[in-house]
């Protein structure tokens, strides 16, 4: 009796399930962690305590858990997509309800002495729910406007109650990794370039009558960053500082002058990547930057092999919203588009952002694992 090439080539026992995991992407997840530790240990002047063990600590626990869920069968992905999206979007209109409101803006819900951001599920659950949408598709409707009415409404509905808390940086998030999924799984050109024009147009409405005034600033600093120096510019211009006095070696570990002396604000979340630049000049910012492309190209080599409609596309949308994470963070600390609060992933300091990631790579490692499964469609995958 012979097999199915495909049933020779699945992992069966525990530990070739180990072996075929792409270690490669798990010590990539692990060295960007290790240069968010001894980035925090910087932050806190030298001191282990706090932020560095903190964060090293989380990332292990959340490390294992994700090894743990990616020896799972991908199809799992598959079956909860849609109770995933829905689920998560029940939630923002929670927030929008009984949301708790901290920093100005209405979030998170609390559900006993848990406190919940819904917006983060969603940005795994749009991955999730295009990809088996696209999935359960013949391919001849993907890229055709009718059939594309469906997806463009599961982003807008989250973007809207996102844009609603106010969260600029999230929206645009989902938003990007959505249609970027539409445009991998064949929307057509003729109706991507009106969609761009009308967009520009809504952004610029958006600008007169939905922003709030704060968020109005962010734009305003951006197009003349010099007219508020030491206000609404003033994130902005240290950012600058410390990245164009740091040369191409820095200034050294712990030597910092911007981030040691305390100029540099929210220097352990939005523009720790300023701390890097500085400390570590333009060969470590572009070290840095290096891992996360090698990143980036290990998950779409990971798209690229896999044998289903939903894990090329989940694998593809969990690329490009990594991504979007690095391009926006590291994009608005040198003033090339405006701060919108986007961590750097993995090395800012932050459950959230970092369980989303983490998630999102869970996805990924299970996908490459399973690559071999066949592609069958039916009423759970």
């Amino acid at each position: 009796m012979t097999m199915s090439s495909s049933m020779q080539g699945r992992p069966r026992t525990m530990g070739e399930r180990l072996g075929r995991l792409n270690w490669a992407i798990i010590t990539l997840l692990c060295t960007l962690a290790f240069v968010g530790v001894i980035m925090h240990f910087s932050v806190a002047d030298g001191s282990w305590a706090g932020r560095p063990l903190s964060h090293g600590g989380r990332f292990a626990v959340v490390l294992a858990v994700v090894i743990v869920v990616a020896l799972l069968d991908a199809r799992m992905w598959m079956a909860v997509a849609y109770p995933v999206y829905f689920g998560a979007l029940a939630l923002l209109v929670g927030v929008e309800l009984f949301g708790a409101t901290r920093m100005g803006a209405q979030r998170w819900l609390d559900i006993g002495p848990m406190s919940l951001q819904p917006s983060e599920i969603m940005k795994i659950g749009i991955v999730l729910a295009l990809a088996r949408y696209y999935h359960n598709m013949d391919p001849r409707h993907a890229g055709t406007l009718l059939w594309s009415i469906p997806p463009l409404l599961m982003i807008v509905a989250p973007v809207a109650l996102v844009m609603h808390q106010p969260d600029l940086g999230t929206s645009l998030l989902i938003a990007a990794a959505g249609v970027g999924i539409m445009f991998l799984a064949g929307l057509r050109w003729r109706y991507i370039i009106p969609a761009g024009v009308a967009a520009v147009g809504a952004a610029i409405w958006a600008y007169f009558f939905v922003l709030h005034q704060y968020q109005r600033d962010r734009v305003n600093t951006f197009l003349n960053p010099e007219a508020d120096p030491l206000g609404t510019g003033y994130h902005v211009a240290q950012s600058k500082i410390a990245i164009g006095s740091a040369g191409l070696f820095g200034k050294g570990y712990l030597q910092g002058t911007q981030s040691q002396g305390d100029f540099l604000p929210e220097k352990h979340t939005d523009f720790i990547f300023t701390m890097i630049g500085e400390e570590f000049g333009l060969i470590g910012a572009v070290a840095v930057l290096a891992m996360f492309f090698v990143l980036f190209l290990l998950t779409m080599q990971v798209s690229a092999r896999a044998r289903t409609m939903f894990g090329r596309l989940a694998a593809a949308g969990i690329a490009l919203t990594l991504a979007l994470y690095v391009f926006i963070n590291t994009s608005m600390v040198i003033g090339l588009i405006p701060v919108v609060g986007i961590p750097l992933p993995l090395i800012s300091f932050g459950g959230t952002a970092m369980l989303t990631l983490m998630t999102g790579y869970a996805i990924v490692l299970s996908i490459d694992l399973h690559r071999d499964q066949a592609s069958t469609r039916g009423f759970l995958w």
